[in-house]
């Protein structure tokens, strides 16, 4: 059945099913064979869209080809190089469009003089960016691809380094200013719509007159910055001081400095510097007269938060939500330690964002040990039934509590689908990512692994940024969500600043989201399958021992060879992985 988030093809005379689930500013597209196994010289599909209010099919480019085929610059086109995989996930440059775009999913086969002919197409067509569920919730994605092929083609073909885009140290943040030459263009795009959602917020609260509440951690992008300023006395806001040494509450941290901006524009008595226990680890801000809309999720309002690392923000419209929010704000800013916070009511256990129709909770910590709730999701994770997604930073944290040895848990469990990412230590000192597979193994990369022996015809990244995040320095992924079951209707995402520890849960100042809804669900699913893609490909490169040999697709095989999807029906786990995405149920 059709929905607002999964549609499929209905071509009876085409021999494969399409699904294709919609994201946020993405899709994925699932295909399977209806009967049986595909023929022999099945090579691969093409994959087309069509942008809304356009007549014209684009076709999705390939970064590879068949031996001895020429691959321009920019790829060659999937109706000349097929993608030999039965999922993919689609991220349309103009992705921002309004309307439904259309997209055709086409088999290719290949005879015996290397001519590619196509079987019958599928074709299905979704919006891809609006509210994910609309007048209630939207959620929204940094793009995070600084260190991919897409970014380099786009804007660091002749600037190999970002360093004039964003500062190459968050000291640097206030006083940055970007001197690429498309700068305006390059920022939207890398920020995508989580910038969007948080600078229009601030924006509408601005020309409405309305109260602004903010919670901030990293602080040093001066586009916010300058925002906040605008508020005036409309605005009250929590900024971390962390760390006096090294961290926010030095003496000339941007966040510092930042704060005595905004003193001297909001009042002294709107400005609070606070760390609980450990962190004030929130970043939230929330909206209220006339608009009513709290944003929550991991992004920091910082250059690395909103355009090199990958992160998520939830709008939530509600007058429950702010409510909530403006009274949970009020016992942190009052609090002059963390236990009067744990003491509050607000920090005493979910509260219901009030959303009608949709089953949404927040949770604000830190919470005293009978509050706590690492524990509780911990046994909802050993209650799946069909799949766990995951993009975790600072997972290593976890491994002192519940989440860690729960999702060690999943990954054994043969009838489970498990993926994910999480933050690993390389070397010491320097952070790269762990992609856990759904064959229970543990597989560590640098965060950008393009930077040398490249496999051809890919191109270098850009490496590392220094940054001020301490113990992240390098951090390129910082999410922090898990998806329990998304193709089932029990489907549900935790997600926040939140980072499933035991400090987030008792010492810091955090939020942690729950939202019982498919929609919401397919959304983080997808970007965390995503992320498994992007960076399970650099796990194999780096892997690589020797000289980087050209990536190639595979022609049909001779007599008593293989084809190249031998291992999509042989495999028991690629096997699952082609069923899970490919069903329309």
């Amino acid at each position: 059945m059709d929905t607002d988030f999964r549609v499929t093809g209905r071509n009876a005379a085409s021999l494969f099913a399409l699904t294709i689930h919609r994201g946020d500013g993405m899709v994925l597209l699932g295909m399977d064979w209806k009967n049986g196994r595909p023929p022999i010289d099945f090579v691969g599909f093409a994959i087309q869209y069509r942008e809304p209010v356009t007549d014209f099919f684009k076709t999705v480019h390939n970064r590879i080809g068949f031996p001895g085929q020429p691959v321009p610059e920019d790829g060659i086109r999937t109706t000349e190089a097929p993608i030999q995989k039965f999922r993919w996930v689609h991220f349309p440059f103009n992705a921002d469009l309004p309307g439904k775009f259309t997209y055709r999913v086409t088999p290719k086969f290949m005879g015996a003089a290397g001519a590619l002919t196509s079987g019958e197409a599928q074709e299905a067509e979704l919006a891809l960016m609006r509210e994910t569920i609309p007048g209630k919730l939207n959620v929204a994605f940094t793009r995070g691809f600084v260190s991919s092929q897409a970014f380099v083609r786009n804007f660091a073909a002749d600037e190999p380094t970002i360093i004039t885009l964003v500062p190459p140290d968050g000291d640097q943040g206030l006083d940055f200013v970007p001197t690429h030459a498309d700068a305006q263009r390059a920022l939207a795009w890398m920020g995508f719509e989580a910038r969007a959602e948080t600078l229009a917020l601030l924006d509408r609260a601005r020309e409405s007159g309305a109260e602004v509440r903010a919670i901030a951690y990293d602080l040093n992008l001066p586009e916010v910055v300058t925002r906040l300023e605008a508020l005036g006395d409309k605005l009250k806001i929590i900024i971390d001081d962390s760390d006096r040494t090294e961290g926010h509450g030095r003496p000339n941290s941007p966040e510092t400095r930042a704060a005595e901006r905004l003193i001297a524009s909001a009042g002294a008595a709107n400005v609070k510097r606070q760390h609980m226990a450990n962190l004030q680890h929130q970043k939230s801000i929330a909206v209220r007269g006339g608009i009513s809309t709290v944003l929550y999720g991991s992004t920091n309002l910082s250059w690395r938060g909103l355009y090199v690392q990958s992160n998520n923000s939830l709008a939530v419209h509600s007058d429950k939500a702010i409510e909530d929010y403006f009274t949970a704000f009020e016992s942190y800013f009052t609090a002059k330690r963390a236990e009067d916070f744990r003491d509050s009511p607000s920090s005493a256990g979910w509260i219901d964002l009030g959303l009608d129709g949709v089953d949404a909770k927040v949770a604000f910590s830190p919470h005293s040990d009978a509050n706590g709730r690492l524990d509780e999701i911990a046994a909802d994770i050993d209650t799946a039934e069909s799949s766990v997604f995951f993009s975790l930073a600072f997972l290593g944290q976890m491994t002192k509590g519940a989440i860690g040895p729960a999702l060690g848990r999943a990954l054994e469990r043969p009838d489970m689908h498990v993926m994910g990412i999480a933050d690993a230590e390389v070397r010491a000192g320097n952070l790269g990512l762990a992609v856990l597979t759904p064959d229970n193994r543990r597989r560590v990369v640098r965060a950008s692994a393009l930077t040398g022996n490249v496999p051809p015809p890919f191109l270098t990244e850009p490496s590392g940024l220094a940054g001020v995040d301490g113990n992240q320095r390098g951090t390129r992924m910082h999410h922090k969500f898990v998806v329990l079951d998304f193709d089932k209707p029990t489907a549900r995402v935790y997600l926040g600043s939140y980072n499933f520890s035991e400090p987030a849960d008792d010492e810091n100042g955090e939020n942690l989201v729950l939202v019982r809804d498919r929609t919401v669900a397919t959304s983080y699913m997808i970007e965390a399958l995503r992320m498994y893609d992007h960076y399970i490909f650099r796990v194999a490169s780096e892997a690589n021992d020797g000289a980087a040999r050209p990536l190639e697709l595979k022609r049909p095989p001779q007599p008593g060879g293989t084809p190249w999807f031998e291992r999509d029906w042989t495999d028991p786990i690629r096997a699952r992985d082609r069923a899970l995405f490919s069903r329309a149920e």
